[in-house]
């Protein structure tokens, strides 16, 4: 255990507390009776006074310690749970992180974490402590009174820890449901923030207000049956510690008067009821505490039991990526059971070759890409590089070995260069500025008032959406991969821009083994080989000449796209004479 000492230290600090607190009425006692006129005592008893606050110092002072001592372990317990919560998540499947919603796991992470917290220290400076005071406790009243002194403590606290009990279990239900609509709250008010365009776009304010508001109702009622539970819980802990404690008094009261007891026992019994109850009602509290917290806890806890669906098999070893061929050997493929996308593909892209696949929306196309960076895993044949399957090799060197430039583009919230130098984050400035200027977005970059140190907004919505397809570019072309993805890569750009950097990811795919998915057939005719798709088969393959001879979809493909660019250049001279 990497803390042992500090636990033993603050359990040694909490047991010195929980000793001094004891001895406070017991020496209490002594200056009572020392005091009394019948004693005929005519001085200060001073060193009974001075022994009284140096416990009343001892316990604050050692329960003060025992946090100092603690809290390390504490945080570093809450921050090992929290990053192996990240690291799970980021393991998991691309379909649980499409289905999931942002805002009510990010939620469950920060309340099963503050539960941790709750739970750690309750444990140790509530359980505990309350243990041993009421051990320290029950041996002076057996000591010092007859046996009725015991039997009413001890009964007084059975049943005020049956009835916490039980009624803390019937809270659970409601505080259950509470969570889940706060987290249902928040995961609306995050979802409608994240999507603020779309909001303004369709004069929409009002209607997500209302339907955060329909949220917010609903937790407010679950919280209200919350809270007033929890005013019965402590009316009746109250009422249970109430009774017990005048018992006892009336008991030690007869005593005074029988002249069986004298002031100070009854001063004693009095202190030892405080010092018993006081943190007895604090256990209530701290039970109902414990078990929320496991109630919060749980969800967290429930991410980590999500099976990952991808993951490396026993003997996975690492990708050798040197001129690496990439081969989809008869590959199907569903998301879900009643819908197969792909049937049967095969193709192959030989070592530095550029292989483009072209089709209709729906056809498979990027499902092709998510695949070979194994997101999901094939539902039939094999996807094989350099002749071994990819599901034999380490995610991380598979991945390593593939750069890709994704269809829709998503940016950190932060920096320009930050997000170009996510492709290699040890990369050095020079190199984020080489691949800033290959992707043709450096000159922008310099002209911005902050440069480099621009920051792009949640999802980089302060640029436009070529500007962030540049971005991507630059950041896929310093990582440097052996293998190339490029998913609709400029279809964000106008056709200025995209013929500028169409001819400079013609350059670097060159040496590279490169996988095109394109919708625009002008970006794809120097491909080695072009694959045409429709709904999840290969229907044609070849290059553009041999695919143009075939006068079939590819060839009708072509021939309606190279009407809509004579339209749009119609349109444009048009637009220009006036």
């Amino acid at each position: 255990m990497e803390f042992k000492g500090r636990v033993t230290l603050a359990l040694l600090c909490l047991t010195a507390a929980k000793i001094a607190n004891v001895g406070v009425p017991l020496v209490m006692k002594e200056i009572v009776d020392s005091l009394d006129a019948k004693q005929a005592i005519l001085v200060l008893p001073f060193a009974l006074l001075a022994i009284y606050g140096l416990l009343r110092l001892s316990t604050t002072l050692f329960a003060e310690l025992r946090d100092i001592v603690f809290v390390r372990v504490a945080k570093r317990a809450i921050r090992r749970v929290a990053l192996q919560v990240f690291r799970h998540l980021h393991s998991l499947s691309l379909r649980f992180h499409l289905d999931r919603q942002t805002g009510g796991v990010s939620r469950d992470i920060e309340r099963g974490t503050r539960g941790i917290s709750t739970l750690l220290s309750y444990m140790l400076f509530s359980i505990i402590p309350v243990v041993i005071e009421f051990s320290l406790v029950a041996f002076v009243l057996l000591a010092k009174f007859d046996w009725r002194f015991m039997a009413i403590t001890m009964g007084a606290v059975v049943v005020y820890l049956g009835f916490t009990i039980s009624v803390t279990e019937w809270r659970m239900d409601i505080r259950r449901r509470a969570n889940e609509l706060d987290a249902k709250a928040n995961t609306r008010a995050i979802d409608s923030l994240l999507n603020y365009e779309t909001v303004k776009y369709f004069n929409n304010e009002e209607f997500e207000a209302k339907r955060y508001d329909e949220s917010l109702q609903k937790y407010e009622s679950a919280d209200v049956k919350n809270e007033v539970s929890l005013g019965a819980l402590n009316i009746g802990q109250s009422l249970v510690i109430a009774v017990a404690v005048t018992a006892l008094m009336i008991l030690a009261a007869q005593g005074v008067v029988g002249q069986k007891l004298t002031l100070g026992d009854l001063v004693l019994v009095n202190g030892l009821l405080i010092q018993l109850y006081i943190p007895l009602n604090f256990l209530g509290m701290v039970y109902r505490e414990i078990k929320q917290s496991l109630v919060d806890m749980d969800k967290m806890f429930r991410l980590l039991s999500e099976n990952r669906e991808v993951q490396d098999s026993a003997g996975a070893v690492e990708l050798a990526a040197a001129l690496p061929s990439v081969a989809f050997e008869k590959v199907d493929f569903s998301y879900e059971p009643r819908r197969t996308i792909l049937h049967g593909v095969s193709f192959e892209i030989p070592a530095g070759h550029t292989v483009a696949v072209v089709g209709a929306s729906g056809s498979g196309k990027s499902t092709l890409a998510r695949l070979l960076f194994r997101f999901y895993d094939v539902s039939g044949g094999r996807i094989a590089i350099n002749g071994t399957d990819i599901r034999n090799v380490t995610q991380r060197s598979l991945r390593a070995a593939i750069g890709i430039v994704p269809q829709d583009t998503v940016l950190f919230n932060d920096t320009i260069y930050y997000n170009i130098a996510y492709g290699d984050p040890m990369a050095a400035r020079d190199q984020v500025i080489d691949a800033a200027r290959s992707a043709h977005i450096h000159d922008l970059i310099v002209s911005l008032p902050d440069g480099y140190e621009s920051m792009v907004g949640e999802r980089g919505l302060k640029l436009s959406g070529g500007e962030k397809q540049r971005v991507a570019i630059a950041r896929a072309l310093l990582k440097n991969p052996e293998i190339l993805i490029f998913d609709e890569a400029t279809s964000a750009l106008d056709s200025k821009s995209e013929k500028a950097i169409q001819a400079e990811l013609k350059r670097i795919s060159a040496s590279r083994t490169t996988l095109t998915i394109a919708h625009r057939l002008s970006t794809v005719i120097d491909a080695d080989q072009i694959l045409v798709m429709e709904a999840g088969r290969i229907i044609e393959r070849g290059s553009h000449r041999d695919l143009l001879g075939q006068a079939g979809t590819y060839a009708h493909m072509w021939a309606l796209q190279q009407e809509e660019e004579r339209a749009e250049e119609m349109a444009d001279l048009t637009m220009g004479a006036v």
